[in-house]
């Protein structure tokens, strides 16, 4: 709020106007993603991995859990962290997964610094998650670096 009454011309009333249609305008984006809805193309997931997790000032962790015809079970973030990192659980997703009977998950993180580009411990993260899941019958279709342009895809890069 500080922020927008530092901008000339607001005032504490179109401050609030203006933080309310904000709010507003994250909820309309996100309600395009409801149970049951299908993800039907990967460019679709990183949509929406893309409007979920772009511009949070700190790592998060979210994963969309999925069931056998890729209908959206939910939609978590399972971990925050800093600004650039955040501690995954492999075991936590798993056990969500499991939770929710899942069949198939998609991950996503952002990068605050808006760079979109998978560190390496990203992949191996990715890697130790896939190996888990693979254990309980939990297929991971992607994961999704989230940046300030399109999101990345590691299974585009063949790293799923």
């Amino acid at each position: 709020m500080a922020e927008l009454l530092a901008l000339p011309g607001i005032g504490p009333a179109r401050a609030t106007t203006l933080k309310a249609a904000l709010a507003l305008g994250e909820r309309h984006l996100l309600a395009e993603l409801k149970r049951g809805d299908c993800l039907d193309a990967p460019s679709r997931a990183g949509e929406l991995m893309t409007r979920w997790l772009r511009g949070a000032s700190r790592e998060r962790f979210g994963v969309l859990f999925l069931d056998n015809r890729h209908r959206v079970i939910a939609q978590e973030v399972l971990f925050e962290g800093s600004i650039d990192s955040a501690t995954v659980h492999p075991r936590i997703v798993v056990q969500r997964a499991m939770q929710l009977n899942a069949a198939a998950v998609v991950l996503g993180h952002n990068h605050p610094s808006g760079i979109a580009e998978p560190s390496n411990a990203d992949r191996a993260v990715t890697a130790c998650i896939k190996q888990a899941l693979g254990l309980v019958d939990v297929r991971l279709l992607d994961h999704f670096v989230v940046g300030d342009g399109p999101a990345v895809s590691m299974a585009a890069r063949g790293w799923v």
